[in-house]
């Protein structure tokens, strides 16, 4: 398998290991967002809750109150070219 396609298989496995735990299986809550950001950016998820509130909002493209794999993805793409950038 190459290296993006491995790439792309972690992108979903770390969505799936957050995602449903109270919700639908294919979307993340505002509780599961925290626990990844918390776990997987070593502690990130630990905002206030206003500031949770606001990061959440703007994740939310479509304001449906949940966190898509969709937009997930777009948030992962987008810090990484944040972080690329010199």
């Amino acid at each position: 398998m190459s290296q993006l396609m491995q790439a792309m298989d972690l992108l979903k496995a770390v969505f799936d290991k957050y995602a449903g735990k109270e919700g639908a299986k294919d979307t993340l809550t505002k509780k599961e967002l925290a626990e990844l950001l918390r776990i997987e950016f070593s502690g990130s998820g630990s905002q206030s809750k206003a500031e949770m509130d606001k990061f959440f909002g703007m994740l939310d493209n479509d304001g449906d109150g949940v966190v898509s794999f969709e937009e997930y993805v777009s948030f992962v793409a987008a810090l990484t070219v944040i972080s690329t950038e010199k």
